[in-house]
């Protein structure tokens, strides 16, 4: 499993942690780093793996849960959960802002990423995301308002059984932008 330049807070560490972060109660509010992503080469041709995670290590089957919300300003701001074995395997989902919409977004990475998307409204507001892991296969559910949370994304992950696990945030081409996450929580099913 893959730490990276951690530093400790609590049970949760950082990959690649940003320079402007607070806790408080259980609220996370990150100011994402400019020119930070997770991204394995498709379509781009470039790898990048300096997006801010904030996980905690869990081994087997497990559901993830955060609200999330962002002053998503600049093309592929971005703020969601994410569960990660190494710089080569992991899923990352949330909001993705792409060329003035938000995208409710999900990224598979098996050494190279795909991405699938669901548009979401002009300005959705809070969204709450559901991650379950049962074996090697990850879902993906999400909701904004009231909305039932609804699944956007099932696939398939690592068999290994001990990831991390958590909010993550990065800002590839504008100057940064802070995102808020409320409640995480991660538990057995």
């Amino acid at each position: 499993m893959d730490t990276g330049d951690a530093a400790e807070t609590g049970e949760m560490t950082w990959l690649n942690e940003p320079a402007d972060w607070s806790r408080e109660g259980d609220t996370l509010t990150v100011r994402a780093d400019p020119g930070t992503d997770f991204w394995r080469t498709t379509h781009y041709g470039f790898i990048r793996d300096n997006g801010h995670l904030l996980a905690r290590a869990w081994d087997g089957d497990f559901v993830a849960s955060v609200v999330v919300d962002g002053a998503y300003h600049d093309r592929y701001d971005q703020a969601g959960l994410m569960v990660r074995l190494d710089e080569t395997t992991w899923l990352k989902c949330g909001i993705e802002f792409v060329d003035g919409l938000h995208l409710a977004s999900v990224v598979v990475t098996r050494e190279v990423s795909d991405w699938s998307v669901v548009p979401l409204s002009a300005d959705p507001g809070p969204l709450h995301l559901q991650i379950t892991r049962r074996g090697a296969a990850v879902e993906v559910h999400c909701a904004t308002g009231t909305a039932d949370l609804a699944m956007i994304r099932l696939a398939y992950l690592t068999a290994e059984s001990s990831v991390l696990v958590g909010p993550m945030v990065a800002a590839p081409d504008g100057a940064g932008f802070t995102a808020r996450f409320t409640g995480f929580t991660i538990a057995a099913p």
